[in-house]
């Protein structure tokens, strides 16, 4: 059962929905979109606070070019390596 209070954040009131932990599994997708529409949510585990659920500030988004298509990958030549990729990585991790 969810409920809804307003809280001052700044110099805006903004209306926090409160909603368990369960609701929060059960209708993830639908909480997922109502953040992305501007929402806010306190999640209660037993009835006790124990997470905010707010949207992103627009500038914290990172932005992300799309790849450059003069640089294709797919082109260039396969490399067989010398030995099997696991001693590569135990290598790295430094696990000789």
């Amino acid at each position: 059962m969810s409920r809804i209070i307003e809280v001052l954040q700044g110099a805006t009131l903004v209306r926090v929905r409160t909603i368990s932990q369960r609701e929060l599994r059960n209708d993830n997708a639908a909480i997922m979109r109502a953040v992305e529409a501007g929402e806010s949510f306190t999640v209660t585990k037993r009835g006790v606070p124990v997470a905010c659920l707010v949207p992103v500030p627009e500038t914290d988004l990172r932005r992300v070019r799309a790849a450059d298509p003069a640089y294709d990958v797919t082109a260039l030549p396969r490399v067989m390596a010398g030995r099997p990729m696991a001693e590569h990585l135990d290598d790295l991790r430094g696990e000789r």
